[in-house]
């Protein structure tokens, strides 16, 4: 392979389909630098959602989610990126380098990057179709290709995630500090960031349903004849053998990876963080579900209804405000 940068109109084309990544809220929580040959990815702390994400570990697999839109762009493009994670232990923020090499791409690398559009994050109901297990698997390998470990909650493990689920969900809903900033992010109209009341259901309080989250001001209906009875939601958990910062970098990785290869086969998706937001809800995860690894992320994947209405494309923010030249501060280092 020849190493080489490509030109300007191609590393903005990867990074807009980078930031189709999703985040914790819609929060966006990275910038991107452009060096003479490498581009950079910081996170953003000023994005960091305190009350939701005390630790920043959502922001961190946010950004992880990112890097991976940004190498299967890249790999589309006919670009294989080469990422130093963590390349500087003075400068935490600094999340990944990437130099590029010229190679040719694959038709499923092509297939992947296609999906990037039109993934969606559908909270609403599943049907009752069943997904298959080879298409699970699938989703277990390429998790596995970024270092972590996806495995489906079935039986007594997907009881004990449920209840998490549900409990997190309670409890979020009893603290003042945890709605107001809920509300500051969600429930939007007119916003390049935050989720959109368009594309949020109200919760599920029919017996049987998996509640989740209370957005503001939910605006998506569920499907027409979609009962939650009927609903073959599976539940995955991606997890890993470590907690550190590159552990949650690589988990945001194998997140985007298994959303992408989801979305190929045509199965709707939503990523789950709430149960794991809660110290000691997710110590009840790690312990009953996961056998001990840590849990980062857990997703809820099925097949739509086919009368279900498609979901609009959640907005973002504008390519300029999150990439700029290398020798630029972040925006967060600017003054105000």
């Amino acid at each position: 392979m020849e190493r080489g940068f490509p030109d300007e109109y191609t590393v903005k084309t990867a990074v807009a389909m980078a930031v189709r990544a999703p985040s914790v809220h819609n929060s966006q929580p990275w910038n991107w630098r452009i060096g003479h040959s490498s581009l950079h990815l910081y996170a953003d702390p000023d994005r960091q959602l305190r009350e939701t994400d005390p630790d920043g570990r959502d922001l961190i697999l946010s950004c992880g989610a990112a890097l991976h839109h940004l190498r299967v762009a890249f790999a589309a493009l006919g670009w294989a990126a080469e990422v130093h994670r963590l390349p500087n232990p003075d400068e935490p923020d600094h999340l990944a380098a990437i130099t590029l090499q010229q190679h040719e791409p694959s038709q499923d690398e092509v297939a992947m990057a296609a999906a990037i559009p039109r993934r969606r994050t559908d909270r609403r109901r599943h049907s009752s179709w069943s997904v298959p297990r080879g298409h699970v698997e699938a989703m277990a390998k390429v998790a596995a290709l970024e270092g972590t470990v996806l495995q489906v909650a079935e039986d007594a493990a997907r009881y004990h995630l449920a209840t998490a689920i549900e409990e997190a969900s309670r409890r979020h809903e009893a603290d003042p500090a945890y709605r107001t900033e809920l509300a500051a992010w969600s429930g939007r109209h007119i916003s390049p960031d935050r989720v959109p009341a368009r594309n949020t259901p109200a919760p599920d309080d029919t017996p049987g349903a998996l509640r989740t989250r209370s957005f503001a001001d939910p605006l998506l209906t569920q499907p027409p004849d979609a009962k939650a009875e009927d609903d073959e939601t599976v539940l995955l958990v991606l997890s890993t053998a470590s907690d550190d910062r590159m552990s949650r970098l690589r988990a945001g990785e194998a997140t985007s990876a298994a959303l992408l290869t989801a979305t190929a086969f045509g199965l709707s998706s939503c990523p789950l963080t709430e149960p794991l937001e809660l110290l000691d809800v997710r110590d009840t995860v790690t312990e009953r579900v996961t056998g001990g690894s840590f849990p980062q992320m857990v997703l809820r994947i099925g097949w739509a209804p086919a009368n279900a209405d498609p979901l609009t494309a959640t907005p973002r923010r504008d390519l300029a405000d999150v990439l700029q030249p290398l020798e630029a501060p972040p925006k967060h280092f600017q003054a105000r």
